[in-house]
């Protein structure tokens, strides 16, 4: 393959990285964005398409197309605290065009943005593409060196987005430092079919000593279980047959075949943790490859997604008139750091102060009091759904299309 230049080069197809492919080139920007895998089918990643990021589609004027995908909806999030059904959050009167959440697979949302993005002769998507490192010169970074099928290449770029998520590789090549913020809990993930009278709630379970969450899938749930951090091998240890009857508990069932073999159980290693500097010349960092989030609330999707529009208003200008500076790069992370601070903050107290406890808990606890504040005044669960669905400063698209599609 021969070597490339561009004015965007953005590694990562994930949310963040699509996402900001397709505003950047509808705003007039040549960007190319790097996706490693051959497609977007990857199973157990985060599905809660939010309040927020519909919002984003309502303002390119996507939402209606989008939501003729098959997904299903969820505008009151309830849970169980040992016998007691509690409910947290009413979406409902959310400010936005969708007040709901959209239960969709990621590889859904993806191939939905890249069929999207591909419209714009500016956008270009390469898969099987993996970024390998960096290209720095004179200090500043000048592009990537890529593996494609092809061979190794050389793209050129005025910037490099890195959106190549929690385990990023050219966030390790950068040398930016980072702050890790601990996190007490690792997640199980796996599905179980969907019956009759089972509800379409998203439910959370809490129980002695355990964290249940199940997310309805239309014929499935796609069900996370909650464990300590490096607990894994301990429930290996104990067998597949306690696994399955802990979750047939949980669940409320009397057996779940469904989990066949170890292969039916995904484990995503939970970190907390944000770049102290999302950037240097010539380089940016956004979504989970800048700040790793807790599976707590679903958010982390939503967050990055709220990235890539700020990166968009900030960047796109500069970047089509080829005037690009570090200190566009410094005022993304200004613009960004606030929400993700309070997330972040948010997500470790919960883990800390809840999720902790219950975990160690040889008894169900009691409903904690602001829970039932929660159930004897309902308006007031407007507050979390603000929280969840909208995050602490949702982003709006302030581009215009100098690209039409």
């Amino acid at each position: 393959m021969q070597n490339l230049t561009t004015t965007c080069l953005i590694a990562g197809g994930g949310p963040a990285g699509m996402m900001a492919g397709l505003l950047l080139a509808r705003a007039g920007v040549d960007v190319i964005v790097l996706e490693k895998h051959e497609d977007f089918l990857r199973d157990f990643r985060g599905d809660t398409i939010h309040p927020s990021t519909m919002q984003v589609l309502h303002e390119l004027g996507l939402l209606e197309d989008f939501l003729k995908r098959p997904h299903q909806e969820i505008s009151q999030v309830e849970g169980d605290i040992g016998e007691t059904r509690v409910k947290i959050a009413d979406l409902s009167h959310l400010p936005t065009k969708a007040r709901f959440i959209a239960l969709m697979p990621q590889w859904d949302f993806l191939d939905f943005i890249a069929e999207k993005a591909t419209a714009y002769t500016r956008f270009r998507l390469m898969m099987r593409a993996e970024a390998r490192d960096l290209i720095v010169e004179d200090g500043r970074v000048t592009g990537l060196k890529v593996e494609t099928p092809a061979g190794l290449s050389e793209i050129r770029s005025d910037l490099v987005i890195g959106a190549d998520g929690r385990h990023s590789a050219l966030r390790a090549a950068s040398g930016l430092a980072v702050k890790d913020l601990g996190v007490p809990i690792d997640v199980l993930w796996m599905k179980i079919a969907h019956r009759e009278g089972d509800g379409d709630a998203v439910l959370g379970k809490i129980a002695a000593g355990a964290i249940f969450v199940m997310l309805y899938r239309g014929d499935y749930w796609q069900c996370a279980l909650v464990i300590r951090k490096g607990g894994y091998d301990e429930v290996r240890a104990q067998g597949l047959d306690a696994l399955r009857a802990k979750v047939a508990a949980l669940a409320g069932r009397d057996r779940v075949d469904e989990i066949q073999s170890w292969d039916d159980v995904k484990l995503l290693t939970v970190a907390v943790d944000r770049l102290e500097q999302w950037w240097r010349p010539g380089l940016l960092f956004i979504g989970d490859a800048a700040h790793a989030m807790s599976p707590v609330g679903g958010i982390g999707i939503n967050l990055a997604i709220q990235d890539a529009v700020a990166a968009s208003n900030i960047l796109a200008t500069p970047l089509r008139r080829k005037r690009l500076r570090d200190s566009h790069l410094a005022a993304l992370q200004k613009r960004r750091l606030f929400p993700t601070r309070l997330t972040q903050g948010f997500q470790v107290t919960v883990q800390n102060t809840i999720i902790a406890s219950v975990l160690k808990a040889r008894e169900a606890p009691p409903v904690p009091f602001p829970v039932k504040l929660l159930q004897r005044w309902p308006r007031l669960r407007r507050i979390p759904a603000r929280i969840i669905g909208m995050g602490f400063r949702p982003e709006h698209v302030r581009t215009e299309a100098a690209d039409q599609a």
